[in-house]
């Protein structure tokens, strides 16, 4: 996490007014939201590149509990 730890950011969060640590809240929530969302579309990326390379399976859920099973 670079030169800040999670110890000092504690330390330092409990230090803020509570307006402070609200703001402090809601700009951690809101990077943690995008972070998400940006890991969701590599993900996606990937998934929409592996089926274009033929490389996803189809098929009923019997189907591929049995391809996992013999796997």
């Amino acid at each position: 996490m670079g030169s800040v730890t999670i110890n000092k950011l504690i330390e330092d969060f409990e230090k803020l007014s509570i307006g402070d640590k609200e703001y402090a809240v809601d700009v951690i929530k809101k990077q943690l939201i995008e972070s998400k969302r940006t890991a969701i579309a590599k993900r996606a990326k990937e998934a929409m590149a592996n089926r274009k390379k033929g490389l996803v399976k189809r098929g009923s859920v019997e189907e591929l509990h049995k391809d996992l099973e013999s796997g």
